[in-house]
């Protein structure tokens, strides 16, 4: 699994993260043709190559030539987004990045998602800095992200369009709410918002003592130099290797009574759709003495609200139980293998050191209809085969 992994020296920032990126290895006329899609003009991207502490980096200008300062609502926004023809994870990524970012503001000034006009945020070389950075995640190829513990500066102020602020930034700690992050006695705004929101809205947390193979190294640069530590944002890109992965996950579980259980097949279906781990059922025993059901769901964080959404959608539910932890589960990776039925899907997982491949079971059953096998016969002869080659 491909992974990026951001290690905030000096914090992140959305332009930040761009940098990384482009000193990682994404090409910036692939970049730049990404950004074409958006339809917006009036801008440039101007990278160009710094040394902070001896190191070369990569520090990325986002030039405005002639847009007004515009004041932007998440719809607004988002509907630029959807009408471009970017990937559809690319606008995922973005969209969800925006969303998160409307939820702190509202959460700090007291308003809902749907009345607050971003400002910074809304600015377009921030919308060039969230989009640009889903785009180049998707070049380089990342399936998922993690971060050391975001770094913040604190007992400094800032200027804000909505006046003075401490640092970290309200909307910054907001959004960091239950991720880990590192207090630092620098008071300079180390991670701002934008930085914030990408880690809030795409990273499955922190990694702990998984072993890396360091694919590419960037250093994006942000724009001051300070005396006391190196300014940049610092990018690994690599697969994880080793018997254990981490990760963080939300679960979130409600307790149904009271609704036709022909709909839970096609809720835990749609669960999955939309990028749950895992979805299930438990049998229980309610209040009164009433039979009923424990949905339970596991997702990435970024997912969180889209699945309450949905399960608000889908069932009676009128409130749910959110639980943010973590999990260790072994190393896998999808495959196929050549078999006397022809090529079939894998699932490789390492256990003490040995690689054991078992089919997907999705393909016995595909295989047994297109033959007319029984499915046992089927799974019996792949898992004889496997064994065979000493895979199993």
């Amino acid at each position: 699994m491909k992974i990026a992994y951001f290690d905030t020296v000096a914090g992140i920032a959305g332009d930040m993260t761009i940098a990384s990126c482009l000193s990682a290895g994404v090409r910036l006329d692939d970049l730049v043709a990404g950004l074409s899609q958006l339809g917006l003009d009036g801008y440039e991207v101007l990278p160009r190559h710094v040394r902070r502490s001896s190191i070369n980096a990569v520090h990325v200008d986002v030039a405005i030539s002639h847009q007004p300062h515009i004041h932007r609502t998440l719809k607004g926004i988002a509907e630029i987004i959807t009408a471009s023809s970017l990937p559809p994870a690319v606008q995922q990524k973005a969209i969800e990045i925006f969303r998160v970012l409307a939820q702190a503001e509202a959460a700090v000034h007291g308003t809902s998602v749907e009345q607050v006009h971003f400002h910074e945020v809304g600015a377009l070389d921030s919308i060039i800095d969230i989009v640009g950075a889903s785009i180049c995640l998707e070049l380089l190829g990342i399936e998922r992200i993690y971060s050391s513990p975001v770094r913040l500066g604190r007992g400094g102020i800032i200027t804000t369009q909505h006046g003075p602020m401490p640092t970290p930034a309200p909307a910054t700690l907001e959004l960091l709410r239950g991720y880990p992050v590192e207090f630092t006695s620098f008071p300079y705004e180390l991670t701002t918002p934008t930085g914030a929101a990408i880690i809030r809205a795409l990273s499955c947390g922190t990694l702990d003592a998984e072993r890396i193979e360091v694919q590419a190294v960037g250093y994006g640069a942000g724009t001051k130099e300070f005396p006391e530590l190196p300014n940049f944002l610092r990018l690994v890109v690599g697969t994880l290797t080793g018997d254990a992965g981490y990760d963080e996950v939300t679960v979130i579980e409600t307790n149904i009574d009271d609704m036709n259980p022909q709909v839970y097949p096609v809720l835990i279906e749609r669960l999955l759709a939309a990028g749950a781990h895992d979805a299930y059922l438990v049998p229980v025993v309610m209040k009164k003495g009433r039979p009923g059901i424990l949905l339970s769901a596991m997702v990435p964080p970024h997912l969180e609200q889209n699945a309450i959404a949905l399960i608000y959608r889908e069932t009676s539910t009128i409130g749910v139980r959110v639980q943010h932890i973590s999990r260790r589960k072994l190393a896998r990776r999808e495959t196929t293998v050549a078999t006397s039925f022809g090529p079939v899907r894998a699932k490789a997982v390492v256990r003490d050191g040995r690689e054991a491949v078992a089919p997907e079971f999705e393909e016995c059953k595909r295989i047994a209809l297109e033959r007319g096998l029984p499915l046992l016969e089927v799974m019996r002869t792949l898992e004889q085969e496997l064994r065979t080659r000493g895979t199993v």
